[in-house]
């Protein structure tokens, strides 16, 4: 009688998920030679931090300049080359609603060609984490992913940390789509500011609703960074956001 595969049989052949983690991480360590270090700077960051490492989960809301996508990718690439965890892949999703009057119409090109201007924060992020050889390299071999949001429904995202970026352009029900994507051994990190909406209707936006909708839910955490601490990047930040606070058409959006 020939071999038949079971749920507990695997064909001559086959490879253990272990087996292939082991593979995969053993790769990943030979192509990821930059050492990542992790140090938040303030108390949201240090939130942002424990949410990620406790939660499958992490839903986060931070003005500009808080540091947001910078830790999140820092401590995903962290976990990717660690040994010890089934982490195998980053995916990078991002809305591609472009800002208010500068679509750019068709693009030429593949997919990546057509999607890399959009993953661009992603990439200046990856390039002060580790180095840019380092990065075209994850990439090359596909455990560093772009994926654009269009793509997603179907997925299921397996052994992976998903860093969805620009989530206040999003809408409830691409929000669903997104968050039911996520595998096995896998965590999810959504990260958006409202004060960017790019959406001809700001109520469409998903973000603050998800926060409310899962706000006390077990494996989910929901975090709104400090204004207080928003900005490591640049102190005129803070000047420009206080001055358009003040704008009315800027609040309105008229």
């Amino acid at each position: 009688m020939g071999s038949r595969r079971t749920n507990n049989m695997l064909m001559d052949g086959d490879l253990t998920p272990k087996q292939l983690k082991d593979d995969n991480k053993e790769f990943i360590k030979g192509t990821m030679h930059s050492s990542v270090k992790v140090i938040a700077k303030n108390d949201s960051q240090k939130e942002l931090l424990r949410s990620i490492k406790a939660n499958q989960i992490t839903i986060c809301s931070g003005k500009a300049g808080c540091g947001k996508t910078f830790v999140s990718l820092g401590y995903a690439l962290k976990l990717l080359k660690n040994q010890n965890n089934y982490y195998q892949k980053i995916y990078l999703v991002k809305s591609v609603t472009p800002l208010k009057g500068e679509e750019v119409g068709f693009l030429k090109g593949d997919l990546k060609e057509k999607i890399d201007p959009y993953m661009a924060s992603y990439y200046i992020n990856m390039e002060k984490l580790i180095t840019k050889i380092d990065m075209e390299s994850l990439m090359f071999k596909d455990f560093i992913r772009p994926y654009p949001l269009t793509y997603l429904r179907g997925a299921s995202l397996d052994n992976a940390i998903i860093i969805v970026d620009e989530a206040q352009n999003i809408t409830m029900d691409n929000a669903r789509t997104i968050l039911t994507r996520i595998g096995e051994n896998s965590k999810m990190i959504l990260l958006g500011d409202s004060n960017q909406i790019d959406m001809r209707d700001k109520r469409n936006s998903c973000l603050y609703k998800l926060i409310s909708l899962f706000k006390d839910t077990e494996e989910i955490g929901t975090i709104i960074m400090n204004d207080n601490n928003r900005n490591v990047r640049n102190p005129i930040i803070d000047m420009i956001e206080e001055k358009f606070d003040t704008l009315k058409v800027y609040k309105d959006g008229k």
